[in-house]
């Protein structure tokens, strides 16, 4: 940000209260499908004589809507960097709420047949759209406001709210399993949090529209449009991120690979293997994942604001990527042993790895882009990513311990992850405390070629 466009820290507060909530309550929507196709769609919706068929279809459902979010990524972004981030922010709220009731009120296989996972592939996909839009306004939001110093710190803000939202899932799910029946909670109890899921969005686009009004935003969307005019930018952001950003917009995605596949092996995956395979009970497990994600409320932002420090963010990011790959295989061999402490220590030790890269991972896409395609370039390489590696991770880790019999098999996955992210950061130009009001060199003229 330039000298004197700096956002007084009241306001910088409120802003990142607001982006951090509206973060909490769209992933809370998005991620408690994650946790009930570990405990219970699969025989609600995919009845099958074969558990594991069962949850491997409940699965796919839930990397469906992965599919969806490019799509989502691709038309935020083009509103997003033609009309300001608010916008495209607020829409993918109200289309979350509405799916994620949608699902709430779904009723089962037993009810109405191949109809029902046929709806809730619908309900997910839109699911999809919402989260995939989502994600880079409120981003944006914090790290183009964000002092230039303290950039990382305020980035790492919004990471906390995907964290949050899963905790804040796992919560729900585990008061619903300590205080009800197995058979209650099968027959309506996982409904609830979904049914929840519309108050609580309600609540965040009632905030964002307050945000909207602030004179900081609307100065930091004309500047931009501006700088935008003025390099002669007239072609959809979308082409203009994908033809002169394309490398960066993979070296994003390949940045992404390891944290979002890990990420869904530990609130979801982790869930089925250990009370399928392991023998631990639900309440357990789900106590371990939440206390252990919890934890990420803290090391994000630690690990943010570190690389305002280090004056870097691939340095941080490699080590991650790093100790990630060599903690593969531990972190199975604690998770086996079906120890409460061990699984605990198993997975505190697997999401402090994980944050010393989603931490600062927001500043560093934001840094990768020119401001009229910020949210393009940045949106397309987190949602692509979030296709191939988050939505797949818990099929395929399912698939190889079905496949192997053994976890060795996930571990092996995991590495092969950290490799491709690793490669992937290791190529990132560096751009630290970039000018985020730098715009995109503009096109020769037709008569100059």
């Amino acid at each position: 940000m330039t000298a004197g466009t700096e956002v007084a820290p009241a306001k910088m507060r409120r802003l990142a209260a607001a982006a951090v909530f509206a973060t909490t309550l769209e992933w809370f929507d998005f991620l408690i499908y994650a946790t009930a196709a570990a405990l219970v769609l699969g025989h609600q919706f995919f009845p099958s004589a074969d558990p594991v068929a069962g949850t491997l279809a409940s699965f796919a459902t839930f990397a469906v809507g992965f599919v969806a979010r490019p799509v989502g990524g691709i038309i935020a972004g083009h509103i997003g960097d033609r009309f300001g981030r608010k916008p495209p922010l607020v829409g993918a709220m109200l289309v979350m709420g509405l799916a994620t009731f949608a699902v709430g009120v779904l009723p089962p296989y037993s009810s109405i047949g191949v109809w029902a996972p046929v709806l809730l592939v619908v309900a997910r996909l839109v699911q999809g759209l919402g989260v995939g839009a989502q994600w880079g306004g409120a981003a944006l939001l914090l790290v183009e406001h964000a002092p230039e110093k303290h950039r990382g710190y305020y980035g790492s803000l919004v990471q906390t709210g995907a964290v949050a939202g899963a905790v804040l899932g796992n919560l729900f799910f585990l008061i619903l399993t300590a205080t009800m029946s197995p058979a209650a909670f099968d027959a309506y109890g996982w409904r609830i949090p979904f049914l929840s899921g519309l108050l609580l969005i309600g609540i965040g686009v009632y905030v964002q529209l307050k945000i909207e009004d602030t004179p900081v935003f609307h100065e930091l969307r004309e500047r931009s449009a501006a700088a935008a005019r003025e390099a002669g930018v007239r072609k959809a952001p979308l082409v203009q991120a994908v033809r002169h950003h394309g490398l960066a917009i993979v070296q994003a995605a390949g940045a992404f690979f390891v944290v979002n596949a890990v990420f869904y092996i530990l609130i979801s995956g982790i869930l089925g293997y250990a009370t399928t395979e392991v023998g631990m009970s639900r309440t357990s497990i789900l106590v371990c994942v939440m206390v252990a994600g919890l934890s990420q409320l803290v090391t994000m932002p630690f690990f943010g604001a570190l690389t305002d420090r280090m004056g870097s963010r691939k340095k941080l990011y490699l080590i991650g990527c790093v100790s990630m790959a060599v903690f593969a295989f531990p972190l199975f061999w604690l998770i086996d042993t079906g120890s409460v402490p061990l699984v605990l220590l198993a997975l505190l030790i697997a999401f402090t790895i994980h944050a010393t890269m989603y931490g600062p991972q927001a500043t560093l896409y934001a840094e990768m882009f020119p401001a009229d395609v910020r949210f393009s370039g940045a949106s397309l390489g987190y949602q692509v990513a979030s296709v191939l590696a988050g939505g797949l991770a818990p099929f395929i880790m399912t698939a190889l311990l079905a496949a192997t019999g053994a976890s060795w098999s996930v571990a092996v996955y995991i590495i092969a992850c950290a490799a491709i992210t690793f490669v992937a950061v290791a190529s990132i130009r560096e751009r630290f405390r970039r000018n985020l009001y730098d715009v995109s060199a503009p096109e020769p003229a037709a008569a100059t070629r």
